[in-house]
């Protein structure tokens, strides 16, 4: 099978999921996902999805998704709306297409997320084209160099941004692969506003080389399981440790959370109390927009690119960052990076793409969480 249309249900269970998997960002999926997968499905579009093993080798295909506050839209149906009139993220893609002169075959999310999964899904909707199954992450990252294209040599570049006020930019070439989204930041900033970004403009055969395979198809099954253990009232958590194999990092209440917008970029510090098995223990959270770094007592448990999950413990509902207050009680899960992101920090490049001085953290080098957890909690 080459191509395969998501249903509703499969939708939702891939909203649950992207959610968790989202590790705190990439968009919420009650607020925007849900209401645009709801609206594309009445206007008629079908959401396809396509396996990288079947994109051919000479496919053009290309990645993007938002980036900003949707505040700037009135609501979510102004939103909506507004999209049926101009859609940045067909806008963008326009651009790169004139700019290559030929026509994009396949798009793949940047990232896994609420918004930035279904914005995509909508984008090839409404182009008439399929989605690749996969991402450049396999979670959500805030910064646009941070992707598995990246480390295996696929160009950031051309970059076209193009956002709610119409203007368009478009990052021909840049040395430093950082520079790209400084600039888009620095435009965002300018409009105050939101945008929309294409960019890593690849081949099928490089696609096949460098993308997170199958992570639609994952945050399908993940989200199934959570809505099936809840439905014979068993452990969520539990649930999605086991199609995750990750770890659980921590469980308890949210002491104190404080954040502050720089740049375009939810900047945040969680501190936990834990309570059962974790008493007595206190786990601190870094976050830029995304959980980037997990210490318990101090010491590192989990650091980005792994991925920090912050769920409910009652609903095994994934946390957007922005909606973590005083007071709730939370579960974390680590969950290891999948190994083509991980070598992507054999790279210099990406080494200092990927590095926590870039989330503010200078004391802190990477170490697989595998290894961190048997050195913290065994």
């Amino acid at each position: 099978m080459s191509e395969k249309i998501l249903e509703k249900d499969e939708l939702e269970y891939m909203l649950i999921g992207v959610a968790i998997l989202g590790t705190g960002g990439g968009g919420d999926p009650d607020f925007f996902g849900r209401p645009l997968i709801e609206w594309d499905l009445k206007k008629g579009r079908e959401y396809r999805i396509i396996p990288p093993d079947k994109v051919k080798d000479d496919a053009f295909v290309v990645s993007g998704g938002y980036a900003g506050s949707v505040s700037v839209y009135k609501s979510v149906g102004d939103m909506l709306e507004r999209w049926e009139t101009r859609y940045e993220l067909m806008e963008a893609l326009k651009v790169t297409e004139s700019l290559f002169r030929r026509k994009v075959d396949h798009v793949v999310p940047f990232e896994l997320g609420g918004v930035n999964t279904p914005v995509i899904l909508s984008l090839a909707a409404r182009v008439g084209i399929s989605t690749v199954d996969g991402d450049g992450l396999g979670r959500a990252a805030p910064e646009t160099q941070m992707s598995s294209f990246l480390g295996h040599g696929v160009s950031l570049t051309p970059m076209t941004f193009v956002d709610v006020d119409g203007n368009v930019l478009i990052v021909k070439h840049s040395v430093n692969p950082i520079y790209p989204d400084e600039i888009m930041r620095l435009a965002l900033e300018l409009n105050g506003k939101i945008g929309a970004n294409n960019h890593y403009p690849m081949s099928g055969k490089q696609l096949k080389e460098s993308v997170i395979p199958n992570t639609i198809t994952l945050s399908i099954k993940l989200g199934e399981a959570v809505a099936n253990a809840l439905s014979v009232k068993k452990d969520p958590v539990e649930a999605i440790l086991e199609v995750s194999k990750g770890f659980k990092l921590f469980t308890g209440k949210v002491k104190k959370m404080s954040g502050t917008d720089v740049k375009a970029h939810y900047i945040a510090k969680a501190t936990l109390e834990g309570s059962g098995e974790f008493a007595g223990m206190t786990m601190e959270i870094t976050f830029k927009n995304e959980a980037m770094l997990a210490r318990i007592n101090g010491r590192p448990v989990a650091i980005f690119p792994d991925l920090i999950c912050i769920v409910d413990p009652e609903s095994g509902k994934g946390l957007m960052t922005v909606n973590l207050k005083a007071g709730m009680n939370i579960t974390v899960i680590g969950i290891p990076a999948h190994e083509r992101l991980r070598e992507c920090l054999k790279n210099e490049t990406c080494k200092k793409a990927f590095s926590p001085r870039r989330f503010g953290v200078i004391d802190v080098e990477y170490e697989p969480i595998e290894v961190l957890v048997k050195r913290i909690l065994h």
